[in-house]
């Protein structure tokens, strides 16, 4: 069985926009709380800063253009465009996929995945106050929802299984309407001509009966959890780096060896497409309501991936796919861009890997 391709979901952010603008103050992007980043605790990993690609804009082609090379030379086979819309046409953070479908660059295999899900502040350690509610207005919605999507699915960059568009839903279970609704859009893309939709969803559960949702497999994402309360550490202060920090609470911390397991089931349905997460630290985002997996380096997602390469050739599935979460998540702390403290190590890794799977 050839190597699976690689999938690498992908933020479409990284450039200003009046919401953000308004939000969180003129000019924000997710850079905005990469730079600002502390350590929380002795030993804590950050700021986690980019190498090669630097603080990128993604209004620039030529940056756009370089993150396709560094993904192609080391075996990313697509990116899974993250892509928005809240309902009655509002779309966010469209700008850097609707230049790449545009121009027809980069000329680098591409997908789409609805993030169907309310935007709230609690993301960046504020109440969890509602910013951008997603909305399902009806049919008519749905309708214009496949209409914007169409020109995607046409593009010859798009990645297909059988034919039919790759399309992957963040939250199936919020969708009102269930399978008819989805059995609604496969007949739209017939109609397209198009011979249907390959539909994808997210689920944390393995055995997830995606069949009787109306998917045609899931992609096995395994939810991380935080504490609800914070720990104390022994002491109630501490000096570090010239500052003082309050030890009276600190993020959650787990250690990443310990998840690999909990990654990568060794069973689960054949149609959960495994996922892989190089590393996670969101404190960046949300400070103390974070959650770090300490630990977190190139040789253990190594161990990550030859497990989830392992259930790739159990699944003998027509998609043959494998997604790692995520290719610049910067401010989750889970990217697979060369960073100042890894280098190209996790692009590396997958490289290496691929490489040992091919015949001859």
């Amino acid at each position: 069985m050839s190597s699976p391709t690689v999938v690498s979901l992908y933020l479409p952010q990284y450039h200003p926009i009046p919401e953000n603008d308004e939000w969180w103050g003129k000019g924000f992007t997710e850079w905005t709380n990469v730079a600002k980043a502390k350590p929380l605790y002795r030993g804590h990993q950050q700021p986690l800063l980019p190498a090669d690609l630097g603080f990128y804009d993604l209004r620039v082609p030529e940056s756009r253009q370089a993150q396709a090379d560094l993904a192609r030379t080391y075996g990313v086979g697509a990116f899974c465009y993250y892509h928005y819309w809240f309902g009655h046409g509002r779309r966010l953070l469209e700008r850097p996929f609707r230049e790449v479908l545009a121009s027809g660059e980069p000329d680098f295999p591409f997908m789409l995945c609805w993030a169907n899900q309310t935007w709230a502040g609690v993301w960046h350690g504020l109440d969890n106050q509602v910013l951008v509610e997603q909305k399902y207005p009806g049919l008519d919605d749905e309708a214009a929802h496949f209409e914007v999507l169409l020109p995607a699915f046409r593009d010859r960059r798009y990645l297909k299984v059988d034919g039919r568009p790759v399309f992957m839903i963040y939250q199936p279970e919020d969708l009102p309407d269930g399978p008819k609704g989805l059995e609604r859009w496969r007949a739209m893309a017939r109609d397209a001509g198009l011979p249907g939709l390959y539909l994808i969803a997210e689920h944390d559960d393995p055995y997830w009966d995606c069949r009787a949702n109306g998917y045609d497999a899931f992609v096995n994402m395994r939810h991380l959890r935080r504490r609800r309360r914070w720990v104390p550490w022994s002491r109630p202060v501490e000096k570090l780096m010239g500052k003082w920090l309050d030890l009276t609470r600190r993020p959650t911390v787990k250690a990443y060896a310990d998840l690999i397991d909990y990654f990568v089931p060794e069973a689960a349905s054949p149609l959960a497409i495994p996922c892989v997460l190089p590393r996670w630290d969101n404190t960046p985002r949300s400070g103390y309501r974070g959650l770090v997996l300490e630990g977190a380096t190139p040789e253990r997602f190594g161990h990550q991936l030859d497990r989830a390469l392992r259930r790739c050739r159990q699944r003998q599935a027509n998609d043959n796919l494998l997604f790692v979460k995520s290719w610049n998540e910067w401010a989750e702390g889970n990217c697979l861009e060369p960073s100042r403290l890894y280098g190209h190590g996790y692009l590396e890794v997958i490289r290496d890997r691929l490489s040992a799977r091919q015949p001859g």
